[in-house]
């Protein structure tokens, strides 16, 4: 009987120990294989942003994504306020000064919120929020003062470089605005090519008024919709960017894109709504218009 327990016991200490080492790795470690996939089908794969001042004092919003073409976009945020009466204006008495502060960011860079401080005492607050293929931005602007604000527009600056995988001198064949409802690779012609600064292209939507935009060449041509865009260097992915409401569509010196956001002056105690996004996706066109007439039914609307 002894001798039978003793039997037992031995084969139940075999199996545990088994068990045990069944359990961990060739290295001495626990295997992890079930809790990985877990951690892996849970994780964010889509985009990621980050918001910092470079050395030489610029606020830069950079965008990462496994699928980025060039591996990241940076998008100068924010490059300017301004007035209005800016068209044929020396530039630096069209900007109003400002200074951005980070208020806070997520640790899984999934959202970040930011606070302008205007020198004429506005306030823009912004939450910047990282989707699988865009990126998503509710602004709110208050004037607290007594006095009327003529913070008009302003301009996040995206800069197209390393998507396009162009420079200055050629990455112009990249973009597109619509016109008449379709889509229109630049340069589309008419092309302005005078004004107080050159070169670069503006066009300025019916409700703004054509004195208030950019001091670049603006166009004769009334874009159809707030998009402007450019197609990735493979041509598979395209870069789309709008806001509601929107002061002009821009194509800069700078290997850049705008769809300048306006604000159209702030009375005391005013507060205004503003709406932007970044699309980051393949370049079905189709698929980016019904996704921009959801985001923006005021635009479509038009």
């Amino acid at each position: 009987m002894y001798k039978m327990v003793t039997g037992l016991l031995f084969v139940f200490l075999v199996a545990t120990v088994a068990q045990r080492q069944s359990s961990m790795s060739c290295a001495g470690e626990k295997n992890d294989a079930v809790p990985r996939k877990t951690r892996r089908s849970s994780a964010h794969t889509g985009l990621r942003i980050h918001w910092a001042t470079d050395a030489r004092g610029r606020d830069f919003l950079t965008i990462r994504g496994p699928n980025l073409p060039g591996g990241e976009l940076k998008v100068w945020y924010l490059e300017a306020y301004c007035r209005p009466g800016s068209t044929d204006r020396n530039w630096r008495e069209t900007v109003i000064g400002h200074e951005t502060r980070l208020v806070s960011a997520d640790k899984d860079g999934r959202r970040i919120k930011l606070r302008c401080q205007l020198k004429d005492g506005v306030v823009v607050d912004h939450v910047i929020t990282a989707g699988k293929d865009e990126i998503d931005f509710r602004l709110i602007a208050k004037n607290p003062t007594n006095k009327p604000s003529l913070a008009h527009w302003a301009q996040p600056c995206i800069r197209v470089d390393k998507f396009t995988g162009r420079t200055q001198k050629d990455y112009l064949s990249k973009g597109f605005i619509f016109v008449e409802g379709k889509l229109a690779r630049l340069p589309c012609q008419p092309w302005a090519t005078k004004a107080r600064y050159i070169p670069g292209q503006v066009w300025c939507p019916k409700n703004v008024d054509r004195n208030d935009v950019n001091p670049r060449p603006l166009s004769k041509i009334v874009p159809s919709n707030g998009l402007i865009g450019c197609f990735s260097a493979d041509e598979k992915m395209i870069m789309a960017t709008a806001f509601e409401p929107y002061q002009e569509l821009f194509q800069g010196v700078i290997v850049c894109l705008h769809s300048d956001f306006r604000i159209g002056g702030l009375k005391p105690g005013e507060t205004k709504n503003i709406h932007g996004k970044i699309y980051l996706m393949s370049a079905d066109i189709p698929a980016l218009l019904q996704r921009y007439g959801r985001d923006f039914p005021q635009q479509a609307k038009k």
